[in-house]
C-alpha cells in the first residue's frame, strides 16, 4: 500500500500550479498472481488509494478490476495490455488519469517535467537513464489518428519534421516502407535520412515521398528549444506582431524565457503579441499573467553617445492568446484569467477541459501512471474540468489535409492588429 501524501496542502498547491507534481515510486509490495499482471495490479491499487474522488466519479472501481483483469492477463502484447489499462482508466472520465509506456513520446515528455523535481524519481530511474537525459529519437511531429489514418496535428518549431517540409494536415502513410510509429519508426536512426510516404490531400494523386533526419530529443529541454525557435516578428499592415509558442509551461524556465524576450529580447519592440498556448503540456504558475497585468514605471537610459533606451518591468502593449483543444490544465487557467480580467482576447477553439491536479507514479516496470489526486476550482467556485474555456473568437480548425494552413493563427494576427 502507498503511504498517504504527507504534506497534502503543499502538494496540492504545486499540483495546481504546475498541472503536475513530483513522481513517486510504487512500492514492490503488491499482490499479483503473475508477473504479467503486476503492472495492472499496481495501476488499480494506485488509483484506488489516490484518486481524488472516493466515489470514483460514480464508477464501481472494484468491479472495474474484475472486468479488466482477465482481459489484461490474456493480452498478447505490451501495447494491448497498455490499451486495456487505459480503457479501464477512461471509465473514470477524468483528466490527468492515464497510463504511459516508454513506447510513446509522452512518457519522456512527462518525465521531463517530473524528473527535475524528484530526487526519488532520479534515483529510481538511474539505471534507465544513467546520463540523466530522458532521451528518445523522433522527428517532432504530433500526430492524431482518425479511423485507420494518421494525420500531423502539430509540428514542433525547429524540428526535423519542420525542416523536412512536413505540414499540418499531412497523412503519414508509411516510414521506410513500414507503418508509422512515433518512436519505433526512428529508433537508432538519429542523424540518418529516413523516407516518409505522405498524402497531402484526399486525392491519392497527392501522395509523395519526403526525407527526414530524426534527432535525439531530451524530455528535459525539448520544449524550451521549440519555444525559442518559435519566436518571430511578423510584419503586417505596417505593424510588428510578436509571436511565441509555449509548448509546455511546466517549469520556471518557460516563464523566464517569455519575460526575457518580451522585456529585453526579440519581442520587446513588437507592437502587439500573439501568445500561442496550443497543444503540448500545461503547467504555469498562477503568477504567469503578472507580466501582462503588473503596473510600474519604465526606465529610460540616455548615455553620452547613445540614444534613449527604454526598460520596462511588464508588457504594457496588447496581447492576444491562442488556444485549442490541445490547451490543457494550467494553460486553461491562463485562458480563463485572460477573459475574466480583460487582459486580451482569446482566439481559437475550446480548450480541453482537463483541469484537475495530477500526480505521477512509477510502476514496477518503470512505466508511468498519471492520476488526478485533487479537484480544482478557480476563484473558489469556477470548475473547468469537463468544460474548458470557449475563446472570444472561435475559429474551427479541421486538420485533415490542411496543407499547412493555420486559420487560427491567421485570425489571431488579424485580431492582434485590431487590438491596436
Amino acid at each position: 500500500m502507498l503511504r498517504k501524501y504527507k504534506t497534502w496542502t503543499k502538494g496540492l498547491i504545486i499540483a495546481i500550479l504546475l498541472g503536475l507534481s513530483a513522481g513517486m515510486l510504487y512500492g514492490s509490495a503488491i499482490s499479483a498472481s503473475s508477473q504479467e499482471l503486476a503492472v495492472f495490479e499496481a495501476v488499480w491499487e494506485t488509483v484506488n488509494e489516490n484518486f481524488y474522488d472516493p466515489e470514483f466519479n460514480g464508477v464501481d472501481w472494484a468491479q472495474a478490476r474484475e472486468q479488466y483483469r482477465p482481459q489484461v492477463s490474456q493480452a498478447s502484447s505490451k501495447a494491448e495490455k497498455a490499451a486495456l489499462i487505459n480503457d479501464m482508466l477512461a471509465e473514470l472520465k477524468t483528466s490527468h488519469t492515464r497510463f504511459y509506456t516508454a513506447d510513446e513520446p509522452a512518457y519522456y515528455q512527462l518525465l521531463g517535467i517530473f524528473y527535475p523535481r524528484s530526487r526519488e524519481l532520479q534515483s529510481q530511474l538511474e539505471d534507465t537513464f544513467p546520463n540523466g537525459k530522458l532521451e528518445y529519437t523522433g522527428i517532432g511531429a504530433i500526430t492524431r489518428t482518425k479511423g485507420d489514418k494518421t494525420f500531423v496535428k502539430a509540428i514542433l518549431d525547429g524540428s526535423p519534421a519542420a525542416t523536412a517540409g512536413l505540414k499540418v494536415g499531412d497523412q503519414i502513410l508509411s516510414v521506410a516502407g513500414q507503418p508509422f510509429h512515433p518512436i519505433q519508426s526512428f529508433t537508432d536512426k538519429a542523424e540518418q535520412t529516413v523516407s516518409l510516404q505522405i498524402q497531402s490531400s484526399p486525392s491519392p494523386d497527392s501522395q509523395k515521398e519526403i526525407t527526414v533526419t530524426p534527432k535525439v530529443y531530451d524530455g528535459l529541454t525539448m520544449y524550451l528549444e521549440a519555444m525559442d525557435s518559435s519566436i518571430d516578428i511578423i510584419e503586417k499592415s505596417g505593424k510588428q506582431i510578436g509571436y511565441v509558442h509555449i509548448w509546455s509551461y511546466a517549469g520556471d524556465q518557460y516563464q523566464e524565457k517569455l519575460e526575457e524576450e518580451l522585456l529585453y529580447g526579440r519581442l520587446k519592440d513588437a507592437d502587439v503579441l500573439v501568445l500561442d498556448l496550443r497543444d503540448g503540456w500545461g503547467g504555469a504558475p498562477l503568477s504567469a499573467l503578472n507580466v501582462f497585468t503588473a503596473r510600474g514605471p519604465s526606465l529610460t537610459s540616455i548615455g553620452r553617445d547613445q540614444g534613449p533606451v527604454i526598460y520596462r518591468s511588464h508588457w504594457n502593449k496588447p496581447v492576444v492568446m491562442l488556444v485549442n483543444e490541445g490547451s490543457r490544465s494550467a494553460k486553461e487557467i491562463l485562458a480563463y484569467g485572460f477573459q475574466q480580467y480583460d487582459i486580451g482576447p482569446v482566439v481559437g477553439s475550446p480548450t480541453a477541459g482537463f483541469v484537475t491536479a495530477g500526480r505521477a507514479f512509477i510502476m514496477p516496470d518503470n512505466s508511468l501512471l498519471y492520476v488526478a489526486v485533487a479537484d480544482v476550482y478557480l476563484d473558489e467556485e469556477v470548475r473547468l474540468e469537463g468544460i474548458g474555456v470557449t475563446p472570444d473568437v472561435v475559429v474551427p480548425f479541421s486538420i485533415e489535409y490542411a496543407q499547412g494552413t493555420d486559420p487560427q493563427k491567421e485570425r489571431a494576427i488579424v485580431t492582434a492588429i485590431e487590438a491596436l
